[in-house]
């Protein structure tokens, strides 16, 4: 499938330049070569830089070659795009600082270790040096300030009561340089970023075309949006970050779990490699089943950001917290999320794995029941108990305020039982 195609059916597309010329693109002239500019304001890229960084993995995954530009140059200058005053101005060293942070976490989506697979560049290599004068004559002869005051970044802040200064009206120019650049070095000819990168991207485009005849491309996101409006990655504790750091892989794996229903399959198919196909079955899917998704979106996401291992600790220690039911294994079966419900040794009695550490606080026996799917609820579990049909290791519960805790462990399991045929084996690690 085309790239523009994955692109279009799991919801990157905002906007592109020349559709069909840019399909005929990746399609005869393969592989191609595209860029994404991550400008350096902190150390740490956030949630809401995911889109841009997951196109670039896409680019990778479908054999074409993605450039992650670090804004060593344009982050002392500050885009204006998208803000209605003018961002803090940073120090070199600052700049410096934050663009290592960057270009670790971008590490983590991109493989940078083949010679001819992804590049890491930093824009400072051109742009510290660049002699005003002549840059002025070579590159902004050719543009016009009637048509960059048009552009929707500037316009928004020369309406604003800050204004626009010089300083940013130069903006601009930079990123235009850049896909120049990026062009004559490493034959680029496609850009991406956000819909508010829009008129940098044209004003690149055509900078392009009229230095070096030409055609280049561009491809803008949707700014995403939960259901409920809000912007995506921001919470009332401020913004998720990518740095384990600031936000914690638990903490971040929670901000995925508290997904709303409605934005499940849309963050699927966004934050995730998980395939489409799959991904579109959770569409219809409510109640406990969309929240054994959110569980799949959760672990996903962490892993991506953070590695297969802190996903699996952040997993086991919200299932010991809030006890997550366990997830279907025919749900999202090619992501390798820790199932819960495995084969245990008498193969007609499911068993879920969990740490000695999960039970040190104790688990109500009501949400535990609940938990490992026994009952459809916490109240059918109440009811069960109050009809004596609850078991905990062969003993009958007498009261739903039961607490299970390590010492309800007997030779490294712990049995449930509702009824008298339906079991559940606990197995404890550690």
């Amino acid at each position: 499938m085309n790239i523009i195609d994955i692109f279009s059916k799991r919801g990157f597309l905002e906007a592109t330049t020349h559709d069909e010329a840019l399909r005929r693109h990746v399609a005869d002239d393969g592989p191609v070569t595209c860029y994404i500019g991550f400008d350096p304001t902190a150390s740490s890229l956030h949630v809401g830089h995911l889109v841009p960084i997951m196109s670039l993995a896409h680019m990778q995954r479908n054999g074409h070659r993605p450039i992650a530009l670090v804004g060593g140059g344009t982050g002392l200058v500050g885009d204006p795009s998208g803000r209605t005053e003018m961002r803090q101005m940073l120090t070199l060293e600052q700049v410096e600082e934050n663009a290592r942070g960057i270009k670790g976490q971008l590490q983590k989506f991109i493989d940078f270790g083949d010679n001819d697979g992804a590049v890491l560049m930093n824009n400072a290599d051109w742009l510290v040096d660049l002699k005003y004068i002549e840059f002025l004559r070579d590159i902004g002869r050719h543009f016009s300030v009637n048509r960059m005051i048009k552009s929707e970044g500037y316009r928004v802040r020369l309406e604003s009561e800050e204004g626009l200064n010089f300083v940013e009206f130069n903006y601009m120019l930079l990123q235009a340089y850049d896909f120049l650049k990026l062009y004559d070095r490493m034959g680029c000819r496609i850009q991406m970023g956000g819909s508010d990168q829009w008129g940098n991207i044209v004003a690149g485009i055509d900078l392009v075309r009229r230095m070096r005849r030409v055609e280049s491309y561009g491809i803008t996101f949707p700014l995403v949006t939960t259901s409920s409006g809000a912007k995506m990655g921001k919470t009332a504790q401020g913004a998720v970050w990518l740095d384990a750091e600031r936000t914690s892989p638990y903490d971040y794996f929670q901000f995925w779990i508290n997904t709303d229903d409605g934005d499940v399959m849309r963050f699927l198919s966004l934050f995730t490699f998980l395939p489409i196909d799959e991904v579109e079955k959770t569409g219809k899917l409510d109640g406990a089943d969309i929240n054994s998704a959110k569980v799949v979106l959760a672990f996903e996401a962490t892993r991506l950001a953070h590695g297969e291992g802190e996903a699996v600790k952040a997993y086991r220690a919200a299932a010991g917290m809030f006890g997550l039911r366990s997830v279907p294994a025919d749900l999202l079966p090619s992501s390798p999320i820790p199932r819960g419900q495995e084969v245990s040794d008498d193969a007609s009695v499911p068993a879920l794995h969990m740490d000695r550490s999960d039970f040190e606080a104790g688990i109500p026996i009501f949400k535990l029941y609940h938990n490992v799917g026994l009952v459809d609820s916490g109240s059918a579990a109440r009811r069960l108990i109050s009809q004596g049909g609850a078991y905990v290791n062969g003993r009958r519960v007498d009261s739903d305020s039961y607490i299970v805790s390590d010492e309800d462990i007997e030779d490294g399991e712990i049995v449930l039982r509702a009824g008298k045929k339906k079991f559940f084996k606990i197995k404890i690690n550690g």
